[in-house]
Protein backbone atom coordinates (compact mmCIF):
# COMPACT_ATOMS: atom_id res chain seq x y z
CA UNK A 1 0.00 0.00 0.00
CA UNK A 2 2.73 2.45 0.75
CA UNK A 3 3.77 1.70 -2.49
CA UNK A 4 0.96 2.13 -4.27
CA UNK A 5 0.28 6.00 -2.03
CA UNK A 6 3.62 7.08 -3.30
CA UNK A 7 3.02 6.12 -6.84
CA UNK A 8 -0.82 7.56 -7.12
CA UNK A 9 0.74 11.22 -5.12
CA UNK A 10 3.62 10.80 -7.41
CA UNK A 11 3.32 13.43 -10.56
CA UNK A 12 4.99 10.75 -13.19
CA UNK A 13 4.22 12.34 -16.30
CA UNK A 14 1.88 9.34 -16.75
CA UNK A 15 -1.78 10.25 -18.19
CA UNK A 16 -4.37 11.31 -15.39
CA UNK A 17 -7.21 9.33 -16.74
CA UNK A 18 -4.68 5.96 -17.38
CA UNK A 19 -3.50 6.47 -13.88
CA UNK A 20 -7.09 6.81 -12.55
CA UNK A 21 -7.36 3.55 -14.42
CA UNK A 22 -4.50 1.91 -13.43
CA UNK A 23 -4.80 2.67 -9.40
CA UNK A 24 -8.55 1.44 -9.98
CA UNK A 25 -7.03 -1.79 -11.20
CA UNK A 26 -4.09 -2.11 -8.76
CA UNK A 27 -6.74 -1.61 -5.46
CA UNK A 28 -9.17 -4.66 -6.62
CA UNK A 29 -5.68 -6.40 -7.20
CA UNK A 30 -4.10 -5.74 -4.02
CA UNK A 31 -7.55 -6.21 -2.14
CA UNK A 32 -6.50 -4.78 1.03
CA UNK A 33 -9.71 -4.43 3.01
CA UNK A 34 -12.09 -7.61 3.85
CA UNK A 35 -14.82 -5.77 2.17
CA UNK A 36 -15.13 -2.43 0.13
CA UNK A 37 -12.58 -2.78 -1.87
CA UNK A 38 -14.12 -2.02 -5.06
CA UNK A 39 -16.15 1.15 -3.84
CA UNK A 40 -12.22 1.99 -2.92
CA UNK A 41 -11.30 1.82 -6.00
CA UNK A 42 -14.05 3.66 -7.71
CA UNK A 43 -13.26 6.73 -5.23
CA UNK A 44 -9.42 6.82 -5.80
CA UNK A 45 -10.34 6.25 -9.78
CA UNK A 46 -13.08 9.54 -9.25
CA UNK A 47 -10.09 11.37 -7.17
CA UNK A 48 -7.67 11.20 -9.78
CA UNK A 49 -10.15 11.63 -12.70
CA UNK A 50 -10.87 14.78 -10.65
CA UNK A 51 -7.22 15.96 -10.85
CA UNK A 52 -7.27 15.38 -14.31
CA UNK A 53 -9.95 17.78 -14.90
CA UNK A 54 -9.07 20.13 -12.33
CA UNK A 55 -12.80 19.94 -10.44
CA UNK A 56 -14.08 18.39 -7.91
CA UNK A 57 -17.47 18.09 -9.53
CA UNK A 58 -18.68 14.84 -11.32
CA UNK A 59 -21.80 14.90 -14.03
CA UNK A 60 -21.16 11.50 -14.77
CA UNK A 61 -21.17 8.29 -12.83
CA UNK A 62 -18.20 5.84 -13.57
CA UNK A 63 -19.94 3.67 -10.70
CA UNK A 64 -23.19 3.55 -12.00
CA UNK A 65 -21.87 2.73 -15.21
CA UNK A 66 -19.66 -0.09 -13.82
CA UNK A 67 -22.95 -1.37 -12.04
CA UNK A 68 -24.80 -1.51 -15.58
CA UNK A 69 -21.62 -3.43 -16.79
CA UNK A 70 -20.44 -5.50 -13.79
CA UNK A 71 -20.45 -9.34 -15.87
CA UNK A 72 -18.28 -7.61 -18.58
CA UNK A 73 -16.51 -5.42 -15.24
CA UNK A 74 -15.78 -8.83 -13.59
CA UNK A 75 -15.02 -10.73 -16.85
CA UNK A 76 -12.14 -8.48 -17.90
CA UNK A 77 -10.57 -8.04 -14.52
CA UNK A 78 -10.71 -11.70 -13.98
CA UNK A 79 -8.72 -12.17 -16.96
CA UNK A 80 -6.27 -9.20 -16.52
CA UNK A 81 -5.49 -10.11 -13.00
CA UNK A 82 -4.79 -13.97 -14.56
CA UNK A 83 -3.08 -12.89 -17.23
CA UNK A 84 0.22 -11.51 -18.14
CA UNK A 85 1.37 -8.12 -16.75
CA UNK A 86 -0.04 -6.47 -20.09
CA UNK A 87 -3.31 -4.31 -18.84
CA UNK A 88 -4.10 -2.69 -22.42
CA UNK A 89 -7.35 -4.66 -22.28
CA UNK A 90 -8.39 -3.28 -18.88
CA UNK A 91 -7.36 0.07 -20.31
CA UNK A 92 -9.40 -0.10 -23.04
CA UNK A 93 -12.47 -1.41 -21.22
CA UNK A 94 -12.01 1.60 -18.03
CA UNK A 95 -11.82 3.98 -21.17
CA UNK A 96 -14.94 2.93 -23.33
CA UNK A 97 -16.60 2.57 -19.68
CA UNK A 98 -15.73 5.93 -19.19
CA UNK A 99 -16.82 7.24 -22.65
CA UNK A 100 -20.38 5.58 -21.79
CA UNK A 101 -20.49 7.18 -18.97
CA UNK A 102 -20.23 10.29 -20.58
CA UNK A 103 -23.08 9.67 -23.16
CA UNK A 104 -25.12 8.15 -20.06
CA UNK A 105 -24.40 11.85 -18.24
CA UNK A 106 -25.47 13.54 -21.31
CA UNK A 107 -28.50 11.28 -22.14
CA UNK A 108 -30.26 12.22 -18.35
CA UNK A 109 -28.61 15.87 -18.35
CA UNK A 110 -30.64 16.44 -22.19
CA UNK A 111 -34.14 14.91 -20.47
CA UNK A 112 -33.29 17.84 -17.48
CA UNK A 113 -33.22 20.18 -19.93
CA UNK A 114 -35.88 19.62 -21.70
CA UNK A 115 -38.07 19.11 -18.33
CA UNK A 116 -36.80 22.68 -17.61
CA UNK A 117 -37.69 24.31 -20.75
CA UNK A 118 -41.28 22.81 -20.91
CA UNK A 119 -42.13 24.27 -16.96
CA UNK A 120 -40.38 27.65 -17.79
CA UNK A 121 -42.73 27.98 -20.82
CA UNK A 122 -45.41 26.70 -18.86
CA UNK A 123 -43.94 29.16 -15.83
CA UNK A 124 -47.37 31.22 -15.33
CA UNK A 125 -50.23 28.35 -15.65
CA UNK A 126 -51.69 26.71 -12.83
CA UNK A 127 -51.59 23.08 -12.68
CA UNK A 128 -53.40 20.98 -9.68
CA UNK A 129 -51.74 18.52 -8.02
CA UNK A 130 -52.73 15.49 -10.13
CA UNK A 131 -51.80 17.74 -13.31
CA UNK A 132 -48.40 18.39 -11.80
CA UNK A 133 -48.02 14.68 -11.12
CA UNK A 134 -49.17 13.08 -14.63
CA UNK A 135 -47.62 15.65 -16.52
CA UNK A 136 -44.04 14.87 -14.94
CA UNK A 137 -44.68 11.41 -15.22
CA UNK A 138 -44.96 12.36 -19.13
CA UNK A 139 -41.95 13.83 -19.07
CA UNK A 140 -40.06 11.54 -17.45
CA UNK A 141 -40.94 9.03 -20.28
CA UNK A 142 -44.07 7.15 -19.35
CA UNK A 143 -43.60 4.21 -21.61
CA UNK A 144 -47.02 3.40 -22.57
CA UNK A 145 -50.25 5.91 -24.31
CA UNK A 146 -52.06 8.20 -22.26
CA UNK A 147 -55.22 7.42 -22.07
CA UNK A 148 -58.37 9.20 -20.16
CA UNK A 149 -58.49 5.90 -17.59
CA UNK A 150 -54.90 5.36 -17.07
CA UNK A 151 -55.15 9.42 -15.84
CA UNK A 152 -58.00 8.21 -13.41
CA UNK A 153 -56.17 5.29 -12.06
CA UNK A 154 -52.92 6.85 -11.73
CA UNK A 155 -54.10 10.01 -10.15
CA UNK A 156 -56.23 8.50 -7.71
CA UNK A 157 -59.54 10.22 -9.49
CA UNK A 158 -63.09 9.66 -11.01
CA UNK A 159 -62.79 9.27 -14.66
CA UNK A 160 -65.04 12.18 -14.91
CA UNK A 161 -61.75 14.46 -12.82
CA UNK A 162 -59.71 12.92 -15.56
CA UNK A 163 -61.69 14.37 -18.37
CA UNK A 164 -61.86 17.55 -17.15
CA UNK A 165 -57.92 17.59 -15.93
CA UNK A 166 -56.89 16.38 -19.47
CA UNK A 167 -59.16 18.78 -21.39
CA UNK A 168 -57.66 21.46 -19.24
CA UNK A 169 -54.59 21.03 -20.40
CA UNK A 170 -55.39 20.34 -23.84
CA UNK A 171 -56.72 23.94 -23.61
CA UNK A 172 -53.54 25.08 -21.89
CA UNK A 173 -51.63 23.35 -24.75
CA UNK A 174 -50.18 21.20 -22.45
CA UNK A 175 -51.41 17.49 -24.14
CA UNK A 176 -52.52 16.64 -27.78
CA UNK A 177 -55.43 14.33 -28.86
CA UNK A 178 -53.41 11.70 -30.69
CA UNK A 179 -54.62 10.99 -34.12
CA UNK A 180 -56.61 7.35 -33.04
CA UNK A 181 -60.18 8.27 -31.56
CA UNK A 182 -63.21 6.80 -30.07
CA UNK A 183 -62.65 4.40 -27.27
CA UNK A 184 -58.63 4.36 -27.69
CA UNK A 185 -58.44 7.96 -27.64
CA UNK A 186 -54.82 8.89 -26.04
CA UNK A 187 -52.54 11.62 -25.37
CA UNK A 188 -49.07 13.47 -25.32
CA UNK A 189 -47.24 16.00 -24.22
CA UNK A 190 -47.34 19.08 -26.50
CA UNK A 191 -44.50 20.80 -27.87
CA UNK A 192 -41.83 21.17 -25.23
CA UNK A 193 -39.70 23.94 -25.98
Amino acid sequence: MKKFIDWFNKDDGVDLVLKAAIAHLWIVTIHPFDDGNGRIARAIAYMMLARSERTAQRFYSMSAQIRQERKTYYEILEATQKGELDITRWLEWFLDCLGRAFEQAETILAAVLEKARFWYRFATSVFNERQRAIVNRLLNGFESKMTSSKWAKLAKCSHDTALRDIEDLIRKKVLVKDAAGGRSTSYSLGEIG
